[in-house]
C-alpha cells in the first residue's frame, strides 16, 4: 500500500449478509460460494468468512482458480464451473477438486475419470451443458459412480415465465436420476426472486454477497476503491491537461492527481463519471492515465485527501449504469496490484 492507493473489504458484513441470504432461503442442504475472479474482485481473504456464515461449497470458473484456493483451503469442496481440458481431469482428482461435466463427449473423454464431478445441463442459455434428456441420462450412466450433482444455470432471472421453464425443462431431465446427492440452479438473483423447489437442495451465492444485487435483506455494502490525491494544479483559462490535450480550463480551475488508473481497474470511459472526496461529488476530467487520473476540485480539497472512486454499493451501480455495463465487471476490473485491505 506504498501509493496508498488500496481496496477496503468489510468481511463481517460479508460474513453477515450471507447469514442473512441463508435465513431468507432456507430449505437448502448446500449454499454454494462463488468466489471466481478473485472473488468478485474482493479477494480470497474473503473465504473463511463465507465458511463461517453458512457456506458449505465454494465455486469458481477456472482450474487454476481452484487450485490457488485449494492451496489455502485444504479441505472444503471446490466446484470448477467452467471448462477444464481433459488432460487435467488427473490433477484435478489429485486436488480434491470437482469438476463440470458439459458434454456427452466430454464424458466418453474422461470415463477412467475417477474423482467427483457434476454433470452441466442446458436449459435454455446455449452455454455449456448437455441440451437432450437422453444425452444426459447416457452420461450419467457412463459416470454414475464419479457424479456427486447436476445442475443448470438461469440466464433471464427476472423473466418468471422464461426462469419457470427452465426449471421444468430442469426437472423433467433428471425424474430419473433424483438419487443424485446435489441438485443446484439457481444463482443469486434466481434464488432470492423465487420459492425453492422441491427437487432442489443447492443454490449458488455469487454476487448477492457482496451487496450488489436489489434485494430486501438489508445487507451491507462489502468493498470500496480509495485513492488519494498527489498534487493539485491551478489551471488559469486555456490551459489544458492530460494526454491530447483532452480537457482544457475555461475558467481558473482547481485539477486534483489522484495515484490511480486504468491499470488498475479504472477504465478510460470513467472520464466525466464522479468521484467521492469528503462525501462530494467531483467529476474525472481528461483522459485517465495509466496510473493517474484527474478530477476537477475545488477549494476543499487538500494534497493526500483521500478520493473514493468506488464509494458504496450505490455508487458501483451508478459507475456500472455510466459504463453501460453491470456491477460485476466493475469491482472485477479493479486490478491485482491493488491491496485488498480487510477490516
Amino acid at each position: 500500500m506504498y501509493r496508498n492507493t488500496y481496496v477496503n473489504i468489510y468481511l463481517k458484513n460479508i460474513e453477515n449478509n450471507v447469514k442473512k441470504i441463508i435465513q431468507n432461503n432456507p430449505g437448502y442442504s448446500f449454499y454454494f460460494g462463488v468466489v471466481k475472479a478473485d472473488a468478485y474482485g474482493h479477494g480470497l481473504s474473503i473465504i473463511p468468512s463465507l465458511l463461517k456464515a453458512g457456506v458449505n461449497y465454494l465455486a469458481v470458473a477456472t482450474l487454476e482458480e481452484a487450485l490457488e484456493i485449494r492451496n489455502l483451503e485444504k479441505e472444503v469442496p471446490i466446484l470448477i464451473l467452467g471448462y477444464v481440458h481433459p488432460s487435467y481431469v488427473d490433477l484435478c482428482m489429485e486436488n480434491n477438486l470437482t469438476i463440470t461435466v458439459p458434454s456427452l463427449e466430454y464424458a466418453k473423454e474422461i470415463v477412467p475419470f475417477k474423482g467427483r464431478c457434476h454433470i452441466k445441463l442446458n436449459t435454455g442459455m446455449n452455454r455449456l451443458g448437455i441440451s437432450s434428456k437422453e444425452e444426459y441420462e447416457e452420461c450419467y450412466r457412463l459416470l454414475k459412480e464419479q457424479v456427486e450433482g447436476v445442475y443448470t444455470h438461469i440466464y433471464h432471472a427476472s423473466n418468471e415465465e422464461e426462469t419457470n421453464l427452465q426449471l421444468d425443462k430442469m426437472e423433467h431431465m433428471i425424474e430419473n436420476t433424483k438419487d443424485i446427492p446435489i441438485i443446484h440452479v439457481r444463482a443469486s438473483e434466481a434464488t432470492i426472486r423465487y420459492q425453492k423447489r422441491d427437487f432442489e437442495n443447492g443454490c449458488r451465492l455469487g454476487i448477492i454477497m457482496y451487496n450488489l444485487v436489489d434485494n430486501a435483506y438489508g445487507l451491507s455494502d462489502t468493498i470500496q476503491l480509495v485513492s488519494e490525491i498527489i498534487q493539485i494544479h491551478e489551471l488559469q483559462p486555456g490551459e489544458k491537461i492530460g494526454y491530447d490535450g483532452s480537457y482544457t480550463a475555461t475558467s481558473p480551475t482547481r485539477i486534483g492527481v489522484v495515484s490511480i488508473g486504468y491499470a488498475d481497474g479504472v477504465n478510460r470511459k470513467n472520464e466525466g463519471r464522479f468521484v467521492y472526496i469528503h462525501d462530494k461529488q467531483y467529476p474525472i476530467v481528461g483522459h485517465i492515465c495509466m496510473d493517474m487520473l484527474f478530477v476537477k476540485i475545488d477549494d476543499t480539497v487538500k494534497e493526500h485527501d483521500e478520493v473514493y472512486l468506488l464509494k458504496d454499493s450505490n455508487h458501483i451501480k451508478e459507475v456500472a449504469s455510466y459504463l453501460g455495463t453491470i456491477p460485476y465487471e466493475v469491482v472485477t476490473s479493479i486490478g491485482k496490484r491493488v491491496p485488498r485491505i480487510s477490516k
